[in-house]
């Protein structure tokens, strides 16, 4: 059996309890970036990595090995009587689910079940957030508990895929608009999407709007601010990397919403570093006109 995860912190929990199988993490972020329908071409993985590399810091060349390895062994998914995918609720994770269920959605299973195990909430828990909050114990008691995939799943995961992939936003909302039933937290996440997205000329979408709200209440922190947006916002299921991008962004517009004190600037910050757990955000003239 082989489990495809959503992150290492599952990961290594799992490895921890007594699950049966291997386990595949995938790491990927594609809310972030330009994605493609198809991710494991030189071509793609290049443009991509090369994007990764200059917004988030992530190196270009430690990118395309990891893609590449996590393909290779997700392309021997044959070996394997099972294929089990975990995978939460938000945006985060909800992408990278359609990005496998199309994947699969275009190979011949054989003798291969394919199932799907996605959660929005676990019992006990008052603010679930993912699967990477839960004990080993906790994780384990979702063993077994995994659905069989059918081709509704296939064909709606493969459908959102292409539609985000593409930015063909008509599509998506057409999608959205339509029967979604088959991947239960597919709508939430992907109109989490569409209201990040700006509607307006100046480009600023919810994930902005919620930060200057935030700033303009009193908080000034890199880590508050990345909690309460994070919180309000928690369909996106924002990183840390993902949330230092979006105040760059802020910061580096040509008219900035907002001003970073105590770092030097914004490429040089990383949010493990003290002096940005240090710094202090504020807004500018622009950012204050917006609130």
């Amino acid at each position: 059996m082989l489990h495809i995860v959503n992150g290492d912190v599952v990961a290594e929990k799992l490895k921890q309890g007594s699950l049966q199988g291997d386990i595949l993490v995938w790491r990927e972020i594609y809310t972030v970036g330009p994605v493609f329908e198809e991710m494991n071409t030189d071509a793609h993985l290049t443009v991509r990595a090369k994007y990764l590399e200059q917004n988030l810091g992530i190196p270009a060349e430690q990118y395309r090995m990891t893609s590449k390895q996590q393909e290779e062994q997700l392309a021997k998914f044959r070996q394997y009587d099972e294929v089990v995918l975990w995978f939460e609720h938000d945006l985060f994770d909800q992408t990278m689910l359609c990005y496998l269920l199309s994947f699969f959605a275009h190979q011949d299973l054989g003798n291969t079940k394919l199932n799907l195990l996605t959660i929005g909430e676990f019992p006990g828990i008052e603010r679930f957030r993912g699967l990477g909050q839960l004990t080993t114990e906790q994780l384990l008691t979702l063993s077994g508990t995994w659905q069989l995939v059918s081709s509704k799943e296939l064909q709606l995961g493969d459908a959102l895929w292409k539609a985000y992939a593409s930015r063909d936003l008509d599509e998506l909302q057409h999608l959205l608009d339509g029967d979604t039933s088959a991947l239960p937290f597919a709508k939430e996440a992907y109109l989490a999407y569409l209201s990040r997205l700006s509607s307006e000329p100046d480009g600023i979408g919810s994930v902005e709007r919620e930060v200057m709200k935030e700033i303009a209440a009193g908080e000034h922190s890199p880590d508050g601010l990345f909690r309460k947006v994070g919180n309000t916002l928690h369909q996106l299921g924002m990183g840390d990397l993902e949330f230092w991008y979006v105040l760059r962004t802020m910061a580096e517009r040509s008219q900035p919403l907002i001003m970073l004190e105590g770092v030097e600037d914004f490429k040089t910050g990383t949010t493990g570093e003290a002096s940005f757990k240090n710094a202090s955000i504020s807004l500018t003239k622009a950012g204050l006109s917006r609130v």
